[in-house]
């Protein structure tokens, strides 16, 4: 280095436990889910173990992280790298979901005309199931005593609309704390808008279980009930877990933001969240139009 040249340090951070830790706790996670759907005994208990690991994982290593930031440790270079990598992350989750609407396309598009006996497929209508009518939402099984269909769907103008406003409401208010941050650097606009903001998620979550609720009592849609009922508690009900993964998130930022962690020049965990955010807001507009509405 020659007097008088810039140098912009790359940190490197030392050996993490963490991601072994995920590991562990993602994988009895998956364990317990299939120990549920089998009505195995243990499938709760690896369950809730594994939601335990993993919540101890994730506030390690948010704590870790932070500290580094706090201290100073992150360059411009380590900014555009977080940036890029939470791009990637974001673009994987899109891929995420655009499989499970790819399955509701082909659901709704190929498979359902074609048993319906549409286009070519007369043949495959005559010899499978020869009363079948190719109408979605598909309510009506061959053996209903094996395969319950649901009573009724939930009615689009209902809870479903109500979420809607509720999540794009939410999405304002942490572009309102985002400007109070980076505009005219206001720490009160800031808290108050991303309380607004859990609070609305919060509400979202609450109609939704709700949802769920009267779905599984009184309408008769479960995650059984045919091809309906798979595809739409697979969407809906991984959104809701992704609404709950961002509103963790979020009151973890509320706590940083209440610290004075952010700075209008030093924020990027705080623009992090309020990207996914954004994404969970347009993937629950696709989900509204393409499972509740149409």
């Amino acid at each position: 280095m020659t007097h008088g040249s810039s140098y912009e340090h790359y940190y490197v951070p030392t050996q993490s436990k963490w991601p072994a830790v995920g590991a562990i706790g993602l994988g009895t996670t998956v364990l317990g889910i299939v120990g549920l759907i089998h009505n195995n005994v243990t499938g709760h208990y690896l369950f809730f173990a594994g939601f335990l690991i993993v919540t101890y994982m994730i506030f390690g290593w948010f704590k870790d992280v932070i500290h580094e930031s706090m201290g100073g440790l992150y360059s411009k270079q380590m900014d555009r790298s977080f940036r890029w990598g939470m791009v990637w992350f974001i673009f994987s989750e899109f891929m995420f979901f655009a499989g499970f609407f790819g399955a509701l396309f082909y659901t709704r598009n190929l498979s359902v005309p074609w048993l319906g006996g549409l286009g070519a497929k007369a043949a495959t209508h005559t010899l499978l199931w020869p009363e079948f009518k190719a109408t979605w939402p598909l309510l009506t099984f061959p053996d209903p005593k094996l395969f319950p269909s649901p009573r009724e769907i939930i009615d689009t103008w209902g809870l479903p609309a109500l979420n809607t406003a509720i999540l794009l409401t939410s999405g304002a208010t942490i572009t309102w704390a985002h400007w109070g941050l980076t505009k005219k650097f206001n720490p009160k606009q800031v808290i108050y808008g991303l309380f607004f903001t859990i609070a609305l998620g919060i509400a979202f979550l609450t109609c939704q279980a709700y949802e769920y609720y009267e779905a599984y009592h009184h309408m008769g849609l479960t995650l059984g009930s045919g091809i309906y009922g798979s595809t739409f508690f697979m969407l809906t009900g991984f959104h809701g877990l992704h609404v709950t993964i961002g509103t963790i998130m979020l009151i973890t930022i509320l706590i940083r933001a209440m610290k004075g962690h952010f700075k209008p020049e030093h924020h990027f965990a705080f623009e992090a969240v309020a990207w996914y955010w954004h994404f969970v807001d347009v993937v629950w507009l696709f989900l509204f139009i393409l499972v509740y509405w149409l």
